[in-house]
C-alpha cells in the first residue's frame, strides 16, 4: 500500500513542472488553486492539510533546485516561477531511448518527443495513473540527483 501523501506530492510536483514547462522560459505565478483545487480557508483563515501540502510541494521544488521563484503570495502561490536550466533539460530529454519498432510510422521528431520525461509525465497525469506518475517522477528525480 502506498502513502497517499507521496502520491499527492508526485501529482502536485508533476502538475507544477508541466505548467512551467508549458510557458518556459517565461516566469509565471503558480497558485495552489491551479495545481490542487480552489479552497476557501476555514474560520481561522487556515487551509486544509492537503492544500498546505501542495503549497509545501511548491516550496520544496524551489529548495531542491527544480525551479526558482521570486516570492510567495500569502500561503497560496509562488510568484515569478521558472524552471531551472537543469530541470528544463531533464524534462526535454529522453526518459528512455525511443523504441524503433513502436510507432515507426511516426516522424522521428514525434517519436523523440514521446520518449521525453515531460511527455511521460503528461501522459500519466492524463491517464490518472498513480503508478505511472510515480514511475515517471522517480525516473526524473533520480536523474536530477546525478
Amino acid at each position: 500500500m502506498t502513502d497517499i501523501n507521496v502520491d499527492d506530492f508526485f501529482k502536485d510536483a508533476a502538475r507544477t513542472l508541466t505548467a512551467l514547462y508549458g510557458v518556459f522560459p517565461r516566469r509565471h505565478a503558480i497558485f495552489v488553486d491551479d495545481i490542487y483545487q480552489t479552497e476557501e480557508p476555514d474560520e481561522f483563515g487556515l487551509h486544509s492539510d492537503r492544500y498546505q501540502a501542495c503549497f509545501s510541494t511548491l516550496l520544496w521544488l524551489g529548495e531542491e533546485g527544480y525551479l526558482r521563484f521570486e516570492e510567495t503570495i500569502r500561503g497560496e502561490a509562488i510568484d515569478q516561477a521558472v524552471l531551472t536550466g537543469r530541470t528544463f533539460t531533464l524534462l526535454s530529454s529522453p526518459a528512455a531511448p525511443p523504441d524503433e519498432d513502436e510507432a515507426s510510422d511516426l516522424p522521428d521528431l514525434v517519436r523523440l518527443e514521446q520518449a521525453t520525461h515531460v511527455h511521460r509525465i503528461k501522459t500519466a497525469l492524463k491517464d490518472r495513473s498513480s503508478k505511472s506518475l510515480r514511475q515517471a517522477m522517480i525516473a526524473l528525480m533520480s536523474r536530477m540527483e546525478r
